[in-house]
């Protein structure tokens, strides 16, 4: 939301309105079959159709890591104005954790057609409350990512950029039955405003409510909720003149008071960038919420381009370098201790791992020794593959042409488990399933399809693929002679 545009925020347009409405007429008469069970390309940013009824009318991209295990956690970033599912995904930093710490990435796209400036409706009550518009159109996301990849639903956090902040807000306060926690980068508290004409105020003005009317903008957004409640993540520049810094505090005011917890920090710490973490704890001693706040940070997302474990990120329009927020997000939702077989021990990573050799269906690997080491636990794509009591493993009984990601933990003699190594990619040999993305009436004549009833489906798996006409597009995934499966979301 650059301050620069504040004026088109919130513009509609009778030419964009009529497009959105052409646009659902042509889905409503054309439909595409729903996404099936099958993977995704893992490690591309696939557009997924299909997803729900989106009466939000929102496009949904996701990010799938190589070796995604089951019951991994699924991450929903929204991008602020003017911004792009894939602009987001390419300068945030969200990649590089989730192919590190194993998790899917749901990235909604709204457009011109719901806002001038593609911005996400979170001061319309109809568009940003439960069960409705832009909001419900996320929950189907997250509901058909849950169904195809196994995730976790006690592991489904959300984060957003300015617009897409305060849509993030809305959601956590929406559905708190949804969402285990989230993430509010320059944006605003939940249910802020309900009209465009009050949202200006929001952006700019202190709106002096107490921490208990803030609280109550969250309570009744789900009336007669009782389960427990997300921890929210905070992030606030302090030179930021879009979104006024008092956002953060109001927003830090309104979550610590829905926990039932006091405004005064837990603890405070010095972070990058000049960065300082406040923490503020619940009855457990854990954060339950966490306010970053960035000295001399414009408005934007905060990213830290480069190498380091805790760096992340491409700097440019609203992605500002001062420090990886995605990281320490992350981190404050446990993401980074979730899988790859736990680290209770005291030794270290492994160092050096290596893909020593691949056949078609297996792959050999090699590390350096751990001082103290009685054995080591390998891991493929998350999830333990086998033990060696020495430094070289060979995994079989893979399929070929596919990549797997392989990490490596050693064990003590008491059998607690160190750090995991960092990941190493072994492809296998042969060839990869083959893929045909055509529409409907080229898949018949190719042969990959049979048309009954006006209607095409897949050769060999029956599965329905919509109406035997041009205008309907799939991809097709071979996976044994003359038998096809829909694979739209990757082969």
């Amino acid at each position: 939301m650059p301050h620069s545009i504040r004026r088109g925020f919130f513009r509609r347009t009778a030419l964009a309105a009529a497009l959105g409405a052409f646009a659902a007429a042509l889905t409503a008469v054309t439909p595409l079959a729903p996404p099936t069970p099958a993977a995704a390309a893992a490690g591309t940013l696939r557009q997924v159709t299909g997803f729900g009824s989106n009466p939000g009318n929102l496009t949904m991209y996701e990010y799938v890591p190589v070796g995604l295990p089951a019951n991994a956690p699924l991450v929903v970033a929204l991008h602020g104005c003017t911004q792009s599912a894939s602009d987001y995904h390419a300068h945030s930093g969200w990649q590089k954790f989730a192919d590190q710490w194993k998790f899917a990435v749901v990235y909604p796209q709204t457009g011109t057609a719901n806002n001038s400036l593609s911005c996400f409706s979170w001061f319309d009550s109809a568009k940003d409350t439960r069960g409705k518009g832009e909001a419900a159109s996320v929950k189907q996301m997250v509901d058909s990512a849950v169904a195809r990849y196994g995730s976790d639903r006690g592991r489904v956090y959300v984060t957003g950029l300015s617009a897409g902040g305060g849509m993030a807000a809305d959601l956590l306060a929406d559905y708190p039955d949804v969402f285990a926690g989230g993430s509010v980068d320059s944006g605003l508290p939940a249910q802020c405003a309900t009209t465009q004409a009050a949202a200006s105020g929001c952006q700019y003005s202190d709106q002096r409510l107490t921490p208990a009317q803030w609280g109550d903008k969250v309570r009744g957004s789900y009336p007669g909720y009782t389960g427990p409640w997300p921890r929210v993540a905070v992030w606030q520049g302090s030179a930021d003149t879009t979104v006024a810094p008092v956002n953060g505090g109001e927003l830090r005011d309104q979550w610590t008071d829905v926990w039932g917890i006091g405004q005064t920090p837990s603890s405070t710490r010095g972070l990058p960038g000049g960065t300082t973490e406040s923490d503020y704890d619940d009855g457990g001693g854990r954060p339950a919420v966490a306010l970053f706040s960035v000295s001399g940070m414009a408005h934007g997302l905060a990213v830290d381009p480069g190498p380091g474990p805790d760096q992340c990120g491409a700097t440019g329009t609203y992605y500002l370098d001062h420090i990886c927020s995605s990281y320490y997000t992350a981190k404050f939702w446990g993401l980074d201790t979730g899988g790859q077989g736990g680290g209770t021990g005291s030794l270290p990573a492994p160092s050096g791992l290596t893909a020593t050799g691949t056949t078609d269906n297996t792959a050999s690997l090699a590390w350096n020794p751990v001082s103290g080491a009685a054995s080591y636990t390998v891991y493929r794509d998350g999830a333990k593959a086998g033990s060696a009591t020495g430094t070289t493993y060979t995994d079989t009984g893979l399929t070929a042409g596919t990549a797997y990601g392989y990490t490596v933990a050693a064990v003590d003699s008491s059998g607690a488990q160190g750090t995991p190594s960092a990941q190493v990619t072994a492809t296998t040999t042969g060839a990869a399933p083959r893929c045909y993305t055509d529409n409907n009436y080229n898949q018949v004549r190719a042969g990959r399809a049979h048309q009954s009833g006006g209607y095409a489906y897949a050769n060999g798996s029956d599965q329905n693929l919509g109406l035997y006409t041009i205008a309907i597009t799939h991809t097709l995934k071979e996976t044994s002679p003359a038998y096809y499966v829909i694979a739209d979301t990757g082969c």
